[in-house]
């Protein structure tokens, strides 16, 4: 099953023109700068504004054409603002209790409390609640609901770095174990590449690009795989760990990587980050160093970086890497695609 929109709609100075299709399964993040539209294709979605010129339909359930239009109460979705909009004299039960009615019979509020770590919060007022508590609170209260869609309009961005720490565990907790689709929108690229399975890149308006999370952050055409933290996200599994050098080796595509450590079990898939910036490149395997990982692959393309350095796409046996140099090193080096090369990279520089 799909969700199929297409919107038009336009405010004073800014037109918004999208066309997607999006899999009704994992995390799907709109993404893009601080005006790009995210926000107002969410809501369109969600028929919080409704726009003159739109469809949107969920398999054979349309919400929305030229003849009708379903009011966003209707609508089953659960939506996650900003700001988390709690009842405020309400205590958290009360108002997880609220989200239940909407749906019914709903589901337990002690079952979701603890997926999101609140049942010590339970007989709290709001005005008691941290950041992060409240929007843990109010995801707990849209699951409630019972929603086929849950919709997350930049749930972090009204929090300090500390609660981000704290509640993104618990929002990739709800991605391992949801089974229905998420959209969230953000402007952070951490939170998506921490959450996302699918991905929409939009700018002024349009969508930009649309597709895998580990295929559109590694395409030399499109802005992400030249971003200074410009970065290749590989979905691995988990091969051994090294309690003596507190290592966890990792496995993807018959090539295996060194970590630091992970408290993931042997089997389970993680989400692996390698840097640009931290993979470099030789003509043959090195010998006598320090670099712990160093992965036969294939130049595939160049992208221009700017006068001094080059953006490089690699292939390691069916999975793309990035690899940031000198024009200088792709001159001595002889750099072009089709290059057989060596990537090194460094176990304490990959972010997992």
């Amino acid at each position: 099953m799909t969700l199929r929109a297409s919107f038009r709609h336009a405010y004073p100075g800014f037109a918004l023109a999208a066309d997607l299709t999006l899999p009704m399964h994992g995390v799907s993040a709109l993404f893009g700068p601080s005006g790009s539209g995210k926000t107002t294709l969410l809501r369109l979605m969600a028929g919080l504004e409704r726009a003159a010129d739109g469809s949107l339909a969920l398999g054979a359930t349309v919400w929305q054409d030229a003849t009708r239009f379903v009011p966003a109460h209707q609508r089953p979705i659960g939506f996650v603002f900003q700001d988390a909009r709690l009842f405020p004299h309400l205590s958290v039960r009360q108002n997880l209790a609220y989200g239940q009615r909407r749906a019914g019979a709903g589901g337990a509020i002690e079952v979701m409390a603890e997926r999101l770590g609140i049942t010590h919060l339970l007989a709290r007022k709001p005005d008691r609640l941290s950041g992060g508590e409240a929007q843990r609170v109010a995801i707990a209260r849209a699951l409630l609901t019972e929603p086929r869609i849950l919709m997350m309009d930049e749930p972090l961005a009204a929090l300090d770095a500390a609660r981000k720490a704290e509640i993104l565990p618990y929002l990739e907790r709800l991605h391992a174990e949801a089974n229905i689709p998420i959209l969230y929108v953000s402007h952070s690229f951490d939170e998506v590449a921490r959450l996302a399975d699918h991905l929409v890149l939009l700018d002024g308006g349009r969508v930009v690009a649309a597709g895998s999370l580990v295929e559109l952050t590694t395409r030399l055409d499109l802005p992400l795989a030249h971003r200074a933290e410009a970065e290749a996200i590989i979905n691995a599994q988990v091969v051994a760990h090294d309690a003596a050098f507190h290592l966890t080796c990792v496995g993807f595509s018959g090539e295996k990587l060194w970590l630091s450590l992970h408290e993931a079990p042997i089997g389970s898939v993680v989400r692996v980050r390698v840097r640009a910036r931290d993979v470099s490149l030789t003509l043959a395997p090195q010998t006598g160093t320090s670099i712990l990982n160093i992965l036969p692959a294939t130049l595939t393309d160049l992208g221009g970086e700017s006068d001094s350095q080059v953006m490089i796409g690699l292939d390691v046996g069916g999975t793309r890497l990035l690899s940031r140099v000198t024009r200088k090193s792709v001159s001595l080096l002889g750099l072009v695609p089709g290059v057989r090369v060596f990537a090194q990279i460094k176990g304490v520089a990959i972010v997992e």
